[in-house]
């Protein structure tokens, strides 16, 4: 402090210290030795979990920092992946992807075990909707997301371990079903979502059925079939508990019901029915405002939008995109 390297704030024992610039604190780091420095990383981590517990509990992301830097591999995962699930629920995707890699990159280090196996599928397919908020439905990071998810699984499956939550094959397909959709491959598209309705009832849950549902409406709806992808909207909202199904929104991209509504809007207009098409996608609105999930309403903005602009609404539609802009901006999710 004498020397002017570093400032206090507050008084002792409740002071902070700041180096006086960031190059400072750069150059002084890269003087410690690669043991000396682990060594203090560590005890960072310790004094954090001893002493702090309600900060390493509300900032893993801070914990996983220092237990990368201090070699501690396995914990370190672990915190990046608690990081990774808490951030797209506060709609931080970038962050989110940032920590899901982070924690699948730690985890390809260490020796291969079934519950490491099990835990890789798992960040794998959390990464995909990060990365669809980020970069796009139709971009080359998503499809290598949900590719190697849905391999990730086969390979599991082949060695006898398959996933426990059957949820995470459906996510992966629905990471290829989405970036076909946005590519306008109509085959592909019809196809995995004929995959994801076949394993749905297999399955018998109430969930994956209206996940297929909403799935297959597209598919049809963009392919021309409009009356038989409407009725499939109709099916997936009949199906919907908000109290049981809206947390699916950070595996499947959206509110499901706010999905299949917004499109039902679409699929009303092109069958000729504007007052259907403008009631769905004012409540389009009003229930992704409800869902209180940014990604959710940054898709509900963009897809009422244009039921708004096909019905002559055009007021209305700018104030919905000029909205979305913002939300963008303060998400850092510029491809919406």
């Amino acid at each position: 402090m004498a020397a002017g390297v570093l400032f206090r704030q507050g008084v002792p024992p409740h002071a902070s210290y700041l180096f006086k610039h960031a190059l400072v604190q750069d150059a002084a780091y890269g003087t410690l030795l690669r043991e000396p420095r682990r060594a203090l990383h560590a005890r960072i981590v310790e004094t954090l979990e001893d002493q702090f517990a309600e900060i390493a509990k509300s900032q893993p992301e801070l914990l996983a920092r220092h237990a990368t830097e201090a070699g501690q591999i396995e914990k370190a995962a672990n915190l990046w992946s608690k990081a990774g699930q808490r951030s797209p629920a506060r709609s931080a995707f970038v962050e989110a992807v940032a920590q899901i890699t982070q924690a699948i990159e730690q985890i390809a280090t260490l020796p291969t075990a079934p519950a490491l196996r099990r835990e890789q599928i798992r960040l794998q397919v959390a990464l995909i909707t990060p990365i669809i908020h980020v970069k796009g439905y139709a971009a080359p990071e998503t499809k290598a997301a949900a590719q190697k998810a849905r391999l990730l699984i086969e390979e599991a499956e082949a060695l006898g371990e398959p996933p426990e939550d059957q949820l995470l094959l459906l996510s992966a397909l629905y990471g290829l079903w989405v970036a076909n959709l946005a590519a306008f491959n109509g085959s592909a598209t019809q196809e995995l979502a004929s995959q994801f309705l076949v394993l749905a009832k297999k399955q018998n849950a109430t969930a994956p059925l209206m996940i297929g549902h909403r799935l297959m409406g597209n598919s049809l709806l963009c392919t021309g079939k409009l009356s038989e992808g409407r009725a499939h909207y109709d099916h997936a909202l009949a199906l919907y508990s908000p109290v049981e199904h809206r947390h699916l929104a950070t595996s499947f991209g959206q509110d499901v019901a706010v999905a299949a509504l917004a499109y039902r809007s679409m699929a009303s207009w092109m069958l000729g029915y504007p007052v259907a098409a403008l009631s769905d996608a004012e409540q389009t609105i009003n229930n992704a405002r409800d869902t209180g999930q940014a990604a959710t309403l940054m898709y509900a903005l963009v897809v009422a939008s244009f039921a708004f602009t096909f019905c002559g609404k055009y007021p209305t539609a700018k104030a919905l995109l000029d909205e979305l802009r913002l939300l963008t901006e303060e998400k850092g999710t510029p491809w919406w």
